[in-house]
């Protein structure tokens, strides 16, 4: 589990992805109509959502005590946060979004959910430093909800 240099970190991420999670939501609800209008953004703003959910969960996790986690937890959530995204990708793909957006948005899903796959195996293996990458894959997520909410506040209105 983390000592306490790392429990500051987490700390202070649970406190960033609550407000930008936040803050997507209420992209998605100023810009609705717009949204929906087009029919690759609804995946989108769920994807930073999920993503947005998943680091704040492991952001959380890491400051339960010792021992009350299964380790597996991390890579539960991990899983689950790297699937409702490539399932909204593929179903997008499939209704006809263009290829080379969706690869775009691909890369900007997959930014944050592949370290935390893999950060969510080294903790199920019992290797500290799956730290290092859940920490990583959590600075990632909000990289990319950032950029998704700015296509959501701003770009949509282009």
């Amino acid at each position: 589990m983390p000592n306490a240099d790392w429990i500051a970190f987490f700390t202070a991420e649970v406190g960033a992805t609550a407000a930008l999670a936040g803050l997507v939501i209420v992209a998605i609800s100023i810009n609705l109509a717009r949204i929906l209008s087009f029919p690759h953004l609804p995946g989108r703003a769920a994807e930073m959502l999920v993503i947005l959910i998943g680091a704040l969960l492991v952001s959380s996790f890491m400051l339960f005590p010792a021992g009350i986690l299964p380790r597996a937890t991390y890579l539960a959530l991990a899983l689950a946060t790297w699937t409702i995204p490539v399932g909204a990708l593929l179903r997008d793909l499939r209704k006809g979004a263009l290829v080379r957006a969706t690869i775009g948005r691909a890369v900007l899903a997959q930014l944050p959910t592949v370290p935390m796959l893999v950060g969510g195996w080294l903790m199920t293996a019992g290797d500290p430093a799956g730290i290092v990458w859940l920490a990583f894959a959590v600075l990632l997520a909000l990289v990319a909800a950032m950029v998704s909410t700015w296509v959501l506040l701003v770009e949509i209105l282009r």
